[in-house]
């Protein structure tokens, strides 16, 4: 607890100046008296860049840069941080971070990537400390990052078609759904201008004098066709029998086959991943080829006959999940299994393009229903509305989804015996978003009006809660509960690794869930304590106290929300945080015993 309240700085290394505590070295070298000496110069450069390093790729030049104020700024933007991530557990412990509880970060007085760095320096804490940190340090840096890239996807959006790349595009996408990963447009193209490279190679075996030989072929069209087909057998070559890249047929609705730095590392991908590569390359060749938002399955067209025509014979068409293979319009009737009219056959804009990734990875977040599952299909909402901001029919999904996220917590809660918050601010955006609805369709004002109606009647629910019940050990109702919170178990049945984080003296589900969980089968029925355990493949679960024991081999669980509910673990079991130790005020105490019990004789 004592690192949880004291925060990062504890953790903080000293830069080998001195042996004088960070803390007292970063109030000397910040004082007006000392910083009066050259704050331009070498010295205060040198101590921004010992403590900071990677940071000075923001600065072009360094000249009448004063070094002593940039380390100021960079200095409070810490401590900024730090306060922000510090009020997020308290605040948000009993939900997830709605989808407004942000606000305070939006205006920020510091350079966001000042801000940014310290939520890095905090993910990057060595050791088992400071995790109810680390949880929410990451839940600010991933909406700080998707809030730059939705900027960055907007401006794309506003420039002329011919400036829009299909690659960037596809590359925002990635990056907007993996915000905490290393994707960059630089790193990207660089990879696709690697194959780029072996390709000219395949070429320059067959033919010296091709002209997409030369290192900036991509300036100027290949104006013979069969020079255009030298181009695109020399890729099929290089991709599909060098490279190995192949179309994801085993696992198609694998969300990493839209990602286009996945498509890359993995080599494999779904038709329009692949063909975006696909097309970037053939276009860096000098060979133009077009997208085709073909049904089921997306193609690229070449132009056979005189360019910019309108007769759908006069292309081949080429499937990029299928090895490059060149087809017909009769056989890409043959590939989705049936006739469809001239029009799927036009060449779409970057924009549509978006649209469709966006559109597949939206139904890949429909298919499932688990947390990271929302994740997605909040990501790809996002996406979708920032391209399509009056789409009524996206608008009502993100309403019903706010709406469901809303009270999602609340049925975990439940069973963990943790009351929600008065009022989640989820509630107040899904009557933004329903208000928004109606102004757009008045039509729609049965589906919007059912969804007020219950919205109301949740706020209203929860402004008539009282506060989180507080579990005590001597209490007659407990006194069969045998486990506490932080204990490393292991399920006698199904034999997973867990964590628990909450229990009740008897379970507190429905009788829904009780017959499908076949609860009545068990020895003692519903009628013995349960507990919310948090198992290692990242799922929540509920489990029977008969059906536990203790882990003869304990060690972390890599689940994600471990930092909600705890600070740190020992190397044999977790501690609490502040707001979990709350709820159950006697079961930290219980869990060291009970583990100096188990543990320090090596036997159960």
């Amino acid at each position: 607890m004592a690192a949880e309240a004291a925060g990062p700085a504890v953790w903080r290394r000293r830069d080998g100046l001195t042996d004088l505590p960070g803390e007292l070295l970063e109030l000397i070298l910040c004082c007006d008296v000392l910083g009066a000496c050259q704050p331009r110069g070498k010295v205060w450069r040198e101590r921004f860049r010992l403590r900071w390093p990677s940071l000075l790729k923001y600065y072009s030049h360094t000249d009448g840069i004063s070094w002593l104020e940039e380390y100021k700024a960079r200095h409070n933007a810490g401590l900024e941080a730090q306060r922000i991530v510090a009020s997020f557990s308290k605040r948000f412990f009993s939900e997830h971070v709605p989808c407004d509880g942000f606000s305070d970060i939006e205006t920020l007085g510091c350079p966001s990537h000042f801000f940014e760095d310290e939520l890095m320096c905090i993910l990057n804490m060595e050791g088992r400390k400071g995790l109810t940190w680390k949880y929410y340090a990451k839940k600010i840096l991933y909406f700080l990052r998707q809030q730059n890239i939705l900027k960055n996807l907007k401006e794309y959006l506003q420039r002329p078609t011919e400036r829009q790349s299909f690659l960037e595009g596809a590359v925002l996408i990635d990056q907007y759904c993996n915000p905490l990963s290393d994707i960059c447009l630089k790193s990207v193209q660089a990879q696709v201008d690697d194959i780029t490279d072996k390709v000219r190679k395949v070429l320059r075996t067959k033919n010296p004098r091709h002209p997409s030989v030369a290192s900036k072929a991509g300036e100027v069209l290949v104006p013979e066709v069969e020079l255009q087909r030298q181009v695109l057998d020399a890729m099929n070559c290089v991709l599909y029998e060098q490279l190995k890249y192949k179309g994801n047929e085993l696992d198609y609705y694998n969300s990493l086959n839209s990602y286009i730095h996945q498509v890359l590392i993995r080599r494999t991908g779904i038709p329009i991943s692949l063909s975006v590569l696909y097309l970037t390359i053939a276009r860096q060749l000098g060979v133009k080829l077009e997208p085709v938002n073909f049904p089921s399955h997306f193609l690229l067209r070449w132009c056979q006959g005189k360019e910019g025509s309108t007769d759908i014979f006069d292309y081949t068409y080429i499937d990029a999940f299928g090895k490059g293979k060149q087809l017909t319009v009769k056989e890409c009737e043959y590939l989705i299994g049936h006739h469809v009219t001239e029009e799927f056959y036009g060449v779409v804009t970057s924009k549509e393009v978006l649209q469709r990734m966006v559109g597949n990875l939206l139904n890949l977040g429909k298919r499932e229903s688990t947390d990271q599952s929302y994740q997605l299909l909040r990501d790809s909402l996002d996406l979708y509305l920032a391209m399509y901001p009056d789409n009524v029919q996206h608008l009502m999904l993100q309403a019903r989804l706010y709406f469901h996220l809303g009270i999602w917590p609340e049925k975990c809660c439940a069973a963990a015996g943790l009351c929600p918050e008065p009022v989640p601010a989820v509630f107040w955006k899904v009557l933004d978003i329903l208000q928004h609805i109606q102004a757009l369709d008045p039509s729609q004002h049965g589906a919007v009006g059912y969804l007020v109606q219950h919205t109301l009647e949740h706020i209203e629910r929860r402004k008539e809660e009282l506060g989180p019940e507080v579990k005590h050990r001597s209490d007659e109702k407990h006194k069969e509960v045998c486990f506490s919170i932080g204990l490393i178990m292991k399920h006698k049945r199904y034999g997973y690794n867990c964590v628990i984080y909450g229990w009740d003296p008897a379970c507190m589900m429905g009788h829904e869930w009780i017959r499908n969980m076949n609860v009545h089968s068990l020895p003692h029925g519903p009628h013995q304590p349960f507990y919310n355990v948090l198992v290692e493949d990242g799922s929540c679960r509920y489990a029977a106290q008969e059906n536990l024991e203790y882990n003869s081999e304990p060690r972390e669980i890599p689940h994600p929300d471990i930092g909600r509910y705890f600070s740190e673990f020992t190397g044999l079991h977790y501690l609490a945080n502040t707001e979990l130790e709350i709820r159950y005020p006697e079961d930290l105490e219980l869990t060291r015993a009970t583990v100096q019990k188990i543990y320090s004789s090596g036997k159960e």
